[in-house]
């Protein structure tokens, strides 16, 4: 069965640095309203900026397994969207994940926002301003504080090293505002001075080549509304996909397919059980993957063993098979997966049983489970590109865990990189280029299952570069026992793309953050950096050829956008404007960051739940959803 996530638990409050009271504006956001510096209601991403000591919001942490529960191991599920305790946040991906979709699209509420500057410092994310030239009482606009008038030569002269300064100034302050630690500083650079990691000369070639078009009109509107299952218990319902014709959504016991504008059901695939784990990616001509349950949840038996996998084409709404296997940990009994994916024309599922493949045409096994006298199993596998493997060895207390690039054909090793001690668990961020993050001894300290990354020859093996991912800064996030599961990043142009964390703006109230990145040649950080812009805060979703499209999340009083940042200028172009009326606003916001997915394309973006649960006895007149959407059709 698929591990559900946990609920997140508070971080520890933080002292807060004494800051001068700003004057209240004339109109203050409503108590406990979206955006407003309150502690946000419960169940939405998007929820108030500028949240309480404690943390909430984006950068909410997911907490490690409850009660010490080894790895692989059946754990509590979270509440879901409006629980007590569920994260609201500003996110909703999950992402998925967001999500990525992709499986939640993981995200957001990373973390808490970091601690804001002392009074007088600029705030994280923000450049520092240079001095101007001294000496001489010489002004650059040519007076001076009682000296000699200088020549126009030489304010020349002053101009041209004033605007020098401003340009390395501007280059490299969030370098060295990213590296605390000594030993950390031979990973970052403002790519901009050394080794051209990310001077714009060294940009060319990169960015553009993306599909998706600035609309004509990109206000958006509330297209439909999917009402939410009644469900008895802690249910999983991950998985969403876009086709050229539907939105395909898992639902009770089945996939449904409803009409991209009017939410209208178009078909419906049931199954035996439960979907548990659902691929991320999909082939060229709409296929894609599914684990689910091999019989319905009753009274008596809540929970099914997750151990049947099938193929499903989702333009044609049609099931292609199912299969399952047994071997290894499991003997004689079937293999339980906790998640599956795809790579090219091979199916891959993981577990604590064990990795099995199969054939995307026909079903038919490429490998299973075997028996190692070492306790060694495949754990999960990442996919799309190629075909990876997270292979754990030797025991718990001592683990081994290795990154192994496979032939998706045969599932024989084709390189091998061993994670260094302290890694119990390892996620697979990309399969081409290789970029896996962990949390080594675990030091992130703050659930995001993150404290650094490393970027591997996908074809030796080798290390690359080691990138630190200080959870203090860096807002990124990957389920602590999926392999597939990082959310809040992408990877592309031969880069990693991380949101920062939520700081405070140049407002009066309300939290801000940027877009950040690294070479993954050098692992050095480079100039790039999008700016969410006061009160809004943002996250990737997906490459788009070379440009990354993101989420950014709004203020309590406007609607969330979808935007491109060019991946060559940085520069951004907004693709929807969600409307800002409450109720629609609401709609946008109920879900939770840390259990929900986000898919856009075409001009149209859906938001979904990945866990639903028992309604809620409160008296809350709360409205919630199994999914929306919105268009700009």
């Amino acid at each position: 069965m698929t591990q559900p996530p946990q609920p997140p638990q508070q971080p520890p409050q933080q002292p807060q640095p004494q800051q001068p009271q700003p004057q209240q504006p004339a109109q203050q956001p409503p108590q406990g309203a979206f955006g407003a510096p309150t502690e946000p209601p419960p169940g939405g991403f998007g929820a108030p900026q500028d949240p309480p000591p404690g943390g909430y919001g984006y950068g909410a942490p997911t907490p490690p397994a409850q009660g010490g529960v080894p790895y692989g191991y059946p754990q509590t599920p979270p509440p879901p969207q409006g629980a007590p305790g569920a994260p609201g946040g500003p996110v909703a991906p999950g992402a998925s994940g967001v999500q990525p979709g992709y499986g939640y699209p993981a995200q957001p509420g990373y973390g808490y926002p970091g601690q804001p500057g002392q009074p007088g410092q600029p705030p994280y994310g923000y450049p520092t301003q240079p001095m101007p030239p001294q000496g001489a009482g010489a002004t650059p606009g040519g007076g001076s504080g009682g000296g000699k008038k200088l020549s126009a030569q030489t304010q020349i002269i002053i101009a041209a090293a004033v605007a020098v300064v401003l340009i390395i100034g501007g280059g490299i302050w969030f370098s060295s505002a990213g590296d605390d630690k000594a030993d950390e500083s031979k990973n970052t650079s403002s790519g901009a001075t050394e080794g051209g990691t990310g001077g714009k000369d060294s940009d060319k070639g990169i960015g553009g080549g993306g599909t998706e078009e600035v609309p004509s009109n990109t206000r958006s509107r509330a297209a439909f509304q999917l009402p939410t299952p009644k469900v008895t218990d802690v249910t999983g319902v991950s998985g969403s996909w876009i086709t050229d014709t539907a939105y395909v959504k898992t639902g009770i016991n089945q996939i449904v397919g409803y009409d991209l504008d009017k939410g209208t059901q178009l078909w419906s695939v049931p199954l035996p059980g439960q979907v548990c784990a659902a691929s991320r990616h999909v082939t060229e001509d709409g296929r894609t993957a599914v684990a689910f349950e091999a019989a319905k949840r009753t009274t008596a038996d809540k929970y099914q063993s997750c151990t049947e996998i099938g193929a499903l084409d989702l333009k044609a709404g049609k099931l292609l098979w199912t299969k399952s296997v047994t071997g290894s940990n499991a003997g004689d009994d079937k293999v339980r997966f906790d998640e599956i994916t795809l790579s090219g024309t091979t199916v891959a599922a993981g577990g604590t049983d064990g990795g099995a493949a199969f054939d995307l045409a026909t079903g038919a096994v490429r490998w299973k489970p075997e028996v190692s006298a070492e306790g060694c199993y495949d754990m999960g596998y990442g996919g799309g590109a190629g075909l990876v493997a997270a292979r754990k060895c030797g025991s718990y207390d001592d683990p081994q865990i290795s990154i192994e690039t496979l032939n998706p054909l045969t599932g024989a090793p084709v390189s091998s990189f061993k994670m260094p001690a302290g890694v119990a668990y390892a996620s697979v961020v990309s399969t081409d280029p290789l970029v896996v993050a962990a949390d080594v001894g675990d030091t992130a300290g703050d659930g995001s299952g993150i404290s650094d990354f490393f970027s591997i020859d996908r074809k030796t093996g080798k290390l690359l570069a080691k990138i630190p991912a200080d959870a203090d800064k860096y807002a990124a996030r990957c389920g602590s026992t999926e392999v597939e599961s990082c959310q809040k990043l992408a990877v592309g142009n031969g880069r990693l793309y991380l949101p920062t964390e939520g700081h405070e703006g140049g407002g009066e109230y309300g939290d801000t953050n940027e877009i950040v990145s690294f070479d993954l040649a050098t692992g050095k950080n480079t100039s790039d950096r999008a700016d969410a812009g006061d009160r809004y805060t943002m996250f990737p979703l997906r490459m788009d050829g070379g440009n990354i499209i993101a989420y950014k999340v709004p203020p309590y009083d406007k609607g969330g956008q979808i935007i491109s940042i060019d991946g060559a200028s940085f520069k951004e172009t907004v693709l929807m404007d969600n409307p800002a009326d409450e109720a629609i606003r609401d709609m946008e916001t109920s879900f939770s960051a840390d259990y929900a997915e986000i898919r856009y394309g075409g001009g149209r973006m859906f938001i979904s739940e990945t866990m639903l649960s028992k309604p809620s006895t409160s008296t809350l007149d709360d409205k919630s959803y199994l999914a929306v959407s919105f268009s700009t059709k």
